[in-house]
């Protein structure tokens, strides 16, 4: 019985979290925002990611960023003028639909095209939660071990986006990304996949575009 009751309560937190991530996307649709909900592992390269495109998209952006505590990531988004809130989950491990809609409050929506959400960094817990997002991009880097992606599969099976990032350093720690790229694959065949080295470049201006085609559908 008690198994039943977990489950049972599981299953209306998400259903709960669903209406809620509607609603938000309601709420962007009206303002025209795009949102993009970015996922990956602590040090996969999600914050300089968002870095890059802020830097380099003709858009006006504005920035969510989610952690345990926030005010790191914020601040050096904060940096470069663009709106931004930190969204402190406590001992959460993601962010949820409800998080986000108190978000969007403190964010001008009439002065944005595009809203990037920097989830909490791991590659489970934000999975079952969706934010109300158009987009999501999940970043995996090599220096993860290219078996990474075997061992999370449902983050990959949901992704719009995947981004192999480091993919400079790959020889260096031993990692195989043609693998990583195969295995993503193997699990979401229709996705795209990029791969990156945002030290030097590389495949930046791919993951632009892929943003802005999803943004034009």
């Amino acid at each position: 019985m008690h198994k039943i009751a977990e489950v049972e309560i599981q299953n209306d937190i998400l259903l709960a979290n669903r209406k809620l991530a509607k609603k938000n996307q309601r709420r962007l649709d009206r303002a025209d925002v795009f949102a993009v909900d970015f996922l990956g592992a602590i040090g996969s390269g999600k914050t300089t990611l968002i870095e890059k495109l802020i830097e380099n998209m003709d858009r006006r952006v504005a920035v969510i960023a989610g952690d345990v505590i926030s005010k790191f990531d914020a601040g050096r988004f904060e940096k470069y003028g663009v709106p931004v809130v930190g969204l402190n989950t406590g001992k959460e491990c993601h962010l949820d639909a409800h998080l986000v809609e108190h978000g969007l409050d403190d964010i001008p929506l009439e002065e944005v095209d595009i809203l990037f959400i920097e989830n909490v960094g791991n590659l489970i817990c934000p999975v079952d939660f969706d934010l109300g997002s158009h987009m999501r991009i999940v970043v995996v880097s090599s220096t993860e071990g290219d078996d990474t992606v075997e061992k999370h599969p449902l983050i990959f099976r949901e992704a719009d986006l995947v981004v192999i990032n480091k993919a400079d350093l790959a020889d260096a720690v031993g990692a195989d990304i043609d693998k990583m790229v195969d295995d993503v694959k193997k699990l979401n065949p229709d996705v795209r996949v990029v791969k990156t080295s945002l030290k030097t470049g590389e495949g930046l201006q791919d993951v632009i575009e892929s943003i802005e085609e999803a943004m034009s559908n």
